[in-house]
């Protein structure tokens, strides 16, 4: 099949390699997105394993489309909906992308609904609801230049969501971001991991997870389950096979977190629990200036607030000077990346930055910085 991965802006060619290492075929990193081929048994795996993605879409059809017309009737030559869409199944449309005469989202959408129900009042007499939050089916339609392509997301939610997080604080981190970030920090998981601003904990819990093979969607169910040509045993097999690749008696070395909130630490404990991992990521409730480092250099990260949703300019200014004076004096031979979407902030650091990767954060357009500290 022909497929799309929606991954976060600035991690495209790392979601290129974690789809390539899960065995996708003619992997194309986009904007924003990747696409693959696969078989069945690897789109199974990519929900289970794949770390980075928001989404996975199925393509099911392409057609030609100059405007609200010519989608009615694409889409409903497109597929073999009396199979796929019963009238007691619940949908959804997503929508992106823009064409002609169809430069709003809502409106066409609604355009690829009226499609199908009038369809299936021609077939049944009757028709689907549309479910927003829990459909039985989600398609996806983008829409580029004068071409439509439909596709079947194999989850209603996003798969960002891995389940441990129930508790957050302001502008939390999205779990597949900080994977991601992990991944471009080159943690190997041989040297202490160390955010001492860890809010809710995320980026410690997606690199522990990380190093010992812990599935993210193992967990959840997926709307794929329902798809008219489910295989179950196919998805028991690679079930089988995610969790076979857990490593959870694997020795890690110290993998800490603080926070001078105790609310704060609290929600992160919590998260780090329900995640399973409590015997691995400690949180402490402290100042990080009274943090004591391992004495193996190891390396730093953190997603300080940049002023944007959490904190005033005023008031980060001497954070992110404590900050670096609390790595020169504390953490030399280590390594520091800083997750910041603020550029007079991190000049506060008073450090010079080895490398900038560009990310988005929440929308905020954000530096992944790397600083050798001496």
């Amino acid at each position: 099949m022909q497929a799309i991965a929606v991954l976060p802006q600035g991690l495209e060619e790392e979601g290129a390699k974690e789809l390539s290492t899960l065995g996708a075929k003619a992997v194309r990193p986009l904007r924003r997105a990747a696409a693959f081929e696969a078989d069945m048994a690897c789109f199974y795996r990519l929900h289970l394993q794949a770390r980075l993605p928001f989404r996975l879409l199925r393509e099911i059809a392409q057609f030609p489309c100059q405007g609200p017309k010519e989608l009615y009737s694409g889409v409903q030559s497109a597929f073999d909906w009396e199979r796929w869409l019963h009238p007691s199944m619940s949908f959804r449309v997503d929508v992106t992308g823009s064409g002609p005469g169809l430069t709003h989202s809502h409106f066409t959408a609604l355009q690829v609904k009226n499609a199908l129900v009038d369809l299936q009042r021609q077939l049944w007499g009757e028709r689907s609801d549309i479910d927003l939050q829990d459909p039985a089916l989600c398609l996806h339609l983008h829409l580029s230049r004068d071409c439509a392509v439909l596709s079947l997301d194999g989850s209603a939610g996003s798969l960002h969501r891995r389940g441990y997080r129930a508790a957050v604080g302001a502008a939390p981190l999205k779990e597949n971001l900080a994977a991601g970030l992990i991944k471009l920090s080159g943690w190997d998981g041989c040297v202490p991991l160390v955010d001492p601003l860890c809010g809710s904990g995320t980026l410690l819990i997606e690199a522990a997870s990380m190093k010992l093979g812990l599935a993210p969607g193992i967990q959840r169910s997926f709307l794929m389950e329902g798809w008219a040509d489910f295989n179950p045993q196919l998805w028991s097999e690679e079930q089988a096979r995610a969790k076979q690749r857990e490593r959870r008696d694997q020795s890690l070395p110290v993998i800490i977190g603080c926070d001078r909130d105790p609310s704060i630490t609290t929600q992160a404990k919590t998260n780090v629990a329900e995640a399973g991992l409590d015997h691995v990521v400690g949180i402490q409730t402290c100042d990080f200036r009274d943090l004591e480092l391992p004495k193996q250099p190891g390396v730093m990260v953190c997603n300080p607030p940049y002023g944007i949703r959490v904190g005033q300019d005023e008031d980060l200014t001497a954070l992110y000077e404590s900050l670096g004076q609390y790595a020169k004096q504390y953490a030399s031979g280590w390594q520091l990346w800083l997750l910041n979407g603020n550029p007079s902030l991190s000049r506060s650091l008073q450090m010079k930055a080895s490398r900038r990767i560009p990310v988005s954060n929440g929308g905020i357009e954000c530096r992944w910085l790397n600083y050798a500290i001496r």
